[in-house]
């Protein structure tokens, strides 16, 4: 039997030993690819968000480079400007609306899947999500041309009825997979103790999916906010601040408009990922 040599031990080491790192490096590059990939995705999504927030407090009413100095002038115009305010009140009047019809609905719908049981439940249950899967676009003309031929004007009513339309399947996909998680048992030791079901309702079910009501609760709001296509079809004489700041836009970019864009993209922020927290406390829990 020939014996191994020094050098051809080593020879025979390196050959065993070479696959290994080239998947090693292989993994590392394809790690460096994603992660270079991700923050160009990040950049590409959020670096104009950046250059609005930025060109907000710039002294400049032009905007353009170089930054002449920081000031919060522009947002104190736009806060003092009676008909931002009031389109600002609008959205809000129809957000609040939008959402809280949302969520009695969804309530509704969700408990209705959920316990019980009814010719074309799995049809019911796939046309609920259609709404938030169709362009606003469609959606926008198909309940102008229903609105119209029920004679109603366009209003601020009309606009709450359409977010709530399009934005209600949020808040029965997320409630009705709460209930899903939920133990039924606690309402069966409910019922056993006494208690009426309306009563079981608020005591023992609502505050076990109040989670998931606070969080679609939430999106829902931010979502109808800042909601244009179905908007732009349905509104009439009251502008919200999404389509006040389209109009205004028309005639060119205004200091303004970046500051009341940076304000609604905190606030949106801020909602979104509260919603979040809700949403994954909700599954966390249970």
């Amino acid at each position: 039997m020939a014996r191994r040599t020094p050098m051809t031990t080593h020879i025979h080491h390196r050959k065993a030993t070479r696959p290994g790192h080239l998947v090693r490096v292989g993994k590392r590059v394809k790690r460096f690819l994603w992660n270079l990939f991700s923050c160009a995705e990040l950049a590409f999504l959020y670096v104009p968000v950046v250059v609005l927030v930025v060109y907000s407090f710039n002294d400049n009413s032009i905007m353009r480079l170089p930054l002449e100095g920081f000031t919060l002038r522009w947002y104190i115009s736009a806060f003092t400007n009676e008909e931002i305010l009031a389109a600002i009140r609008n959205s809000l009047i129809v957000a609040f609306s939008a959402t809280f019809l949302s969520v009695v609905i969804g309530v509704a719908a969700a408990m209705s899947i959920d316990r019980v049981h009814f010719p074309g439940k799995r049809v019911f249950n796939r046309i609920i999500l259609l709404p938030i899967a169709l362009p606003g676009i469609i959606t926008g003309i198909t309940l102008l041309s229903f609105f119209r031929s029920l004679d109603m004007n366009m209003t601020l009513l009309t606009v709450i009825l359409g977010h709530t339309t399009a934005l209600i399947s949020i808040s029965v996909t997320q409630i009705l997979a709460s209930l899903q998680r939920f133990n039924r048992r606690l309402e069966e030791a409910s019922a056993d103790l006494g208690a009426r079901p309306l009563d079981t309702f608020f005591s023992v079910t609502l505050p076990n999916i109040k989670s998931a009501i606070i969080g679609s609760a939430l999106m829902i709001f931010t979502l109808s906010f800042d909601e244009i296509p179905i908007t732009f079809f349905l509104t009439g004489r009251d502008n919200t601040l999404p389509m006040y700041m389209y109009s205004v836009m028309r005639r060119g970019i205004t200091p303004e408009l970046n500051a009341v864009g940076s304000v609604i993209i905190a606030v949106s922020f801020v909602l979104l990922f509260t919603s979040i927290y809700f949403l994954t406390r909700d599954k966390k829990h249970k």
